[in-house]
């Protein structure tokens, strides 16, 4: 019960760490100026740190002392997590995209002219972004969080293979999938503190503390806004370090319960399949080379033979590994789905993550657990219940392709500038954003710094509305006598625009209350079948290779889902992309504006 406390807590930990890394990727993307590829990268790194020690600490780590080599994973992790957030602490401030109009007027509430203004800063502005670039340092600081990252991968190896097999080891079996299951959902309460961290830090500014937020001219639901994503990483290092210490003061090993020394292992089913053949080596075998020489790794590669000639195990294998490309892509990608097709926040967008998508799949995983020690369910009866459950959240998440929102309309690249009515979307150009009405203002075209005009048309900047006038400061500025709202055929008005985006419409906040429902119910219906579908790798395999068989599981996940699916789903998000920001360096950065239909 220690050793489950224990490892409840270190679960709890990893995941906590793994889901403030997820619900920071909208952020580290905008501050760095990377592509979605680019950190899906670094996302897939966590996995690559595992491919590096995986089986070796699955197989090796079961003869040594299990709650010490966790111990020192936990460590290894919290080092990791404290990696990752120092990039911040060695960089100058975020210096976010934004026209002219808004530098200048910072400290002023005089009235400001964005048409003009351009006209002879343009140079002067490129000058100061060339020479700010050379002294940049911070333009590859981000392979300090994939180094940070992966650290944490290789510190997190030991947990799952040692601590699973550990418990299995020491329990009575029908006790296993209750643990198991208490395990799993004990570990769910770390995505959401996770996500729920992930809101808290997006809604505080990046440079908190450091800068005057009154001059800060963006807010949480701008495409440019980057939250405090660097302390969540300090709150998940300091857990694994208080995660590690229970473990060093563990014994080795535990008294076995009588039931223990029965063989856990659906022998009937085994010997059907033809995996038990052999699996006992004769009474005086001749000794080999290869064993003389190299005893661990011919041993190695024998039980791992074993494993994989195992049929129900690599199918199995197969089966997990489409779930699992498909899981994490989606997951990876979640919170800016919601901010670019609903128009949510980052920090609502984890907030709501954490708050009604996981706790249905803690539930489903506990109540798995429960149905299958309940109805004593055997290794046939939990792969049928598994594969039912699977199948009814996959129906039920098809309903998302009808639950979408319409584009941003945007001028000049979702939308003409004398029509509100959008049209078919069309690859970005610099030159679709000029019109007459803003032809006689000198204007950045590659500038993103959106305002709404009242006519609800959302324009790629105060300049290229026309505007010729502003009021206030800060996140308050408002423009005035706006020509290209003048020039909208249908709008009779006020010719104004405020800094921002234009908001989504009703209709697609009702649609987003549909797509939390679906999300809910496939969510507990696919981890109602969870602790079933875990349980069959044990059962499907010799007792002696429970450990290699979870590690190779664990292994094969990383390996062709977890490291590739963040890049090619990263990949496919960035075909998707209207516009694209620019560094001050003049280099291509993070995307502004995504294709909503394209994207779903």
């Amino acid at each position: 019960q220690a050793f489950l406390a224990a490892l409840s807590f270190s679960y709890l930990s990893k995941t906590l760490s793994g889901t403030i890394m997820k619900s920071s990727i909208t952020q580290i993307e905008r501050r760095f100026g990377l592509m979605s590829s680019t950190v899906g990268l670094i996302d897939g790194s966590f996995e690559m740190g595992n491919l590096l020690m995986i089986a070796f600490v699955s197989y090796f780590g079961a003869k040594l002392h299990r709650p010490k080599v966790i111990a020192v994973g936990c460590f290894t992790m919290a080092l990791g997590s404290l990696l990752t957030a120092m990039p911040h602490f060695f960089m100058g401030y975020y210096k976010y995209e934004t026209a002219p109009h808004t530098a200048s007027s910072a400290n002023l509430s005089s009235s400001i002219n964005p048409c003009s203004i351009h006209e002879g800063v343009n140079e002067t502005l490129l000058e100061v972004s060339r020479s700010g670039c050379e002294k940049e340092p911070s333009s590859h600081m981000w392979i300090y969080i994939l180094l940070g990252n992966m650290l944490r991968g290789i510190g997190e190896t030991p947990i799952t293979p040692l601590g699973i097999s550990y418990l299995d080891d020491f329990a009575k079996e029908e006790d296993v999938p209750v643990y198991v299951a208490c395990l799993h959902t004990i570990a769910m309460l770390g995505p959401m503190f996770g996500f729920l961290l992930g809101s808290l830090c997006a809604k505080l500014y990046v440079d908190i503390g450091f800068v005057d937020l009154g001059s800060i001219t963006i807010t949480p639901q701008d495409s440019r806004w980057v939250g405090a994503w660097w302390l969540g990483f300090l709150i998940g290092g300091a857990t694994g370090f208080l995660a590690a210490i229970p473990f060093c003061f563990l014994p080795k090993s535990l008294k076995k319960p009588e039931e223990a020394n029965n063989d856990k292992t659906s022998y009937g089913l085994l010997e059907n399949m033809g995996t038990t053949k052999n699996t006992l080596p004769p009474a005086n075998p001749k000794p080999r080379k290869c064993q003389l020489i190299y005893p661990f790794l011919s041993d190695f590669y024998t039980s791992l033979k074993k494993v994989l000639s195992n049929r129900m195990y690599f199918t199995f294998l197969c089966c997990s590994l489409l779930q699992f490309s498909s899981f994490i892509g989606f997951l990876t990608y979640k919170p800016k789905y919601m901010e670019q097709q609903y128009g949510q926040s980052t920090s609502k967008s984890n907030f709501l993550i954490g708050l009604t998508s996981l706790p249905p799949v803690g539930i489903g995983i506990f109540l798995g657990g429960l149905i299958m020690k309940k109805y004593k369910m055997s290794i046939i009866g939990a792969t049928k219940f598994a594969f039912t459950m699977s199948f009814l959240a996959y129906v039920i998440t098809l309903l998302h392709f009808f639950v979408g929102c319409e584009n941003h309309v945007v001028a000049g690249k979702k939308s003409k500038y004398k029509m509100k009515k959008s049209i078919k979307s069309i690859p970005y150009h610099e030159n679709a954003v000029f019109s007459e009405c803003n032809s006689d203002c000198k204007c950045a075209s590659n500038v993103w710094d959106p305002v709404c005009g009242d006519n609800g048309l959302t324009y790629v900047s105060a300049c290229l509305a026309g505007c010729t006038t502003s009021v206030g400061h800060g996140k308050n500025t408002v423009f005035h006598n706006c020509s290209c709202l003048e020039a909208s055929s249908s709008w009779t008005g006020n010719n104004s625009a405020t800094l921002g985006q234009c908001p989504k419409s009703e209709d697609c906040s009702m649609r987003f209350i549909y797509y939390t429902v679906i999300q809910v119910i496939s969510g507990f219906f696919y981890a109602l079948g969870g602790t079933p579908a875990y349980m069959i790798m044990f059962r499907c395999v010799q007792p002696e290779l429970k450990s290699l068989a979870v590690g190779l599981y664990t292994l094969i996940m990383r390996m062709l889902a977890g490291i590739p699916a963040p890049v090619y789903f990263g990949a496919l998000i960035d075909k998707t992309c209207l516009k694209w920001g620019s560094t001050s360096c003049g280099q291509r950065g993070a995307c502004r504006l995504y294709d909503s239909n394209a994207y779903r």
